[in-house]
């Protein structure tokens, strides 16, 4: 069994970054500019946007945050993304989602400039992506990527269950497992809450990519031995031995799970880094405009 160092290959991938940037500025080029809107006070998003404001300053990007109560307005939330689509020092910006229930998110996913959404969840890019074309792959789906390749884990031909089909992993990643690409070429099965026989489904897998939100479901009577396991879950479930009161819990029952494993992913440790090296690489191409033009 190999373990999955998403821990390693993000800092890896976020020292290629530092050099990049290094090159341009030398060669008198921008900086390249990260902006995030965080809406309220969630811890998760709270310590999700504070370490992306630290991958800035390691691959050498300069980042703001707005911050806003979780009363805001949605109008005023939508003038900030305006103004920061009309900012042409900004090169990307994400909106930290989940919104307060008042807010629709689905309008403010839509305000973003599809050129600056480095998120990738603009309908414009989905869609560019669903169909093979360049564009902002959401950073989770394009991390999980990554770690395929990077491992050379073989994907042409495999038999992949995605355990999940939510906008922003379950349905991105199995779409881009599907393309005629490597790593892709996969033959994709979904599987979510209405799926029968989940159990043998995912006994036939060379791939699971679990994505539910729930803590240890992928059992090891539900791995085939030699398969290849992404645990994509990150639940804070109690624990009162960690000074914090709790603890992350992937979607895998690693413990009796890994052994029979060619390679695993752990959880904290392996696509959470990936994430958001994912997208300071997609804010590296915003700022090389290597996709779309701002002109």
């Amino acid at each position: 069994m190999t373990l999955i160092d998403g821990k390693k290959i993000a800092a890896d991938l976020k020292s290629e970054i530092a050099r990049e940037v290094d090159g341009i500025i030398a060669n008198g080029g921008k900086r390249p500019h990260l902006a995030a809107i965080l809406v309220g006070h969630d811890g998760g998003s709270e310590t999700y946007v504070a370490n992306k404001v630290k991958a800035c300053e390691a691959c050498g990007f300069k980042s703001t945050l707005i911050r806003f109560e979780d009363d805001v307005t949605e109008d005023t939330l939508l003038a900030a993304i305006d103004s920061l689509n009309k900012n042409t020092d900004v090169d990307g910006f994400i909106v930290q989602l989940p919104l307060p229930r008042h807010i629709d998110e689905q309008r403010v996913i839509e305000a973003i400039d599809y050129r600056k959404d480095v998120d990738g969840f603009h309908p414009v890019n989905v869609g560019r992506m669903s169909i093979g074309l360049p564009c902002f792959v959401s950073a989770t789906p394009a991390g999980i990527l990554e770690l395929l390749a990077r491992y050379e884990i073989p994907t042409r031909g495999a038999r992949c269950v995605v355990l999940g089909r939510s906008n922003i992993v379950g349905k991105p990643v199995a779409n881009l497992l599907m393309q005629k690409s490597n790593p892709g070429n996969a033959t994709v099965t979904v599987c979510h809450s209405a799926t029968p026989d989940i159990k043998e489904i995912c006994r036939e897998a060379d791939i699971i990519i679990a994505a539910l939100g729930v803590p240890g479901f992928v059992k090891a009577d539900m791995v085939k031995p030699g398969a290849t396991i992404i645990d994509v879950g990150t639940t804070r479930v109690p624990d009162a031995s960690r000074p914090s009161g709790f603890r992350l819990s992937g979607d895998v029952d690693f413990e009796n799970v890994a052994p029979l494993c060619s390679y695993i992913s752990p959880v904290p440790g392996g696509v959470g880094p990936m994430t958001i090296a994912s997208l300071m690489k997609n804010t590296l191409a915003a700022a090389r405009h290597e996709i779309y033009s701002l002109d």
